[in-house]
């Protein structure tokens, strides 16, 4: 059971960990210190779901289904797209954030935009449905559910430590100069996977 839990968490984490739009998404709302507990919850709560889906066999339906991953890949692509050229915008006119402002979005909109980076992005499927899913059938019965177990918490202590952590930065971005090279680096982020997505479709056709 123990060496089953230390599985998943460890691939979990190793995979959850790579820079993409999700994290720079709730590390930017770090800083700002802007509805993190409930972003935080959201991103780890779904990728709960998606993992024990992925356990549960749902990887080899999705696998065998290309018109879904390309549905999926084409709204990504389109949405990080949008978010990379907002995140420019602010980039040409940056400004310091003093946490705990009222700068950013409200509540449903960060929830809304939280939920697309999550859903929205076909790598999230194909890490926690497909990989680990798969990878899943080395265990069997108890085993199986705590390797599940194991990934699942690595997603809460990843999240809440990007998002409650941020703020240890918080000095440095007390100048308007950081926040345009944070900006622009999550601009930079989010045109590559866009442009990964896209040729992905590509390659794949």
């Amino acid at each position: 059971m123990l060496s089953a839990t230390v599985s998943g968490f460890a691939l979990g984490g190793s995979l959850i960990i790579a820079i993409g739009a999700q994290n720079a998404f709730i590390l930017r709302q770090g800083l700002i210190r802007r509805h993190v507990f409930v972003l935080c919850l959201i991103c780890a709560l779904s990728d709960a779901l998606l993992i024990g889906a992925g356990v549960a066999g749902l990887g080899s339906i999705i696998s065998r289904s290309p018109t879904l991953i390309t549905v999926v890949t084409l709204a990504g692509a389109a949405f990080l797209a949008t978010y990379a050229a907002m995140a420019f915008r602010r980039a040409w006119r940056p400004a310091a954030m003093v946490a705990g402002s009222p700068q950013g979005m409200d509540l449903k909109q960060a929830i809304a935009t939280c939920l697309a980076f999550t859903f929205l992005n076909p790598h999230v499927y194909l890490d926690t449905v497909v990989l680990l899913g798969s990878l899943s059938a080395a265990f069997e019965g108890r085993e199986r559910a705590a390797y599940g177990i194991g990934a699942a918490v690595a997603s809460f202590v990843w999240f809440f430590g990007l998002g409650y952590g941020a703020r240890l930065l918080a000095p440095l971005f007390a100048r308007p100069a950081a926040w345009r090279v944070l900006d622009i680096l999550i601009g930079v982020v989010m045109s590559l996977l866009a442009l990964g997505l896209l040729f992905s479709l590509g390659s794949a056709g």
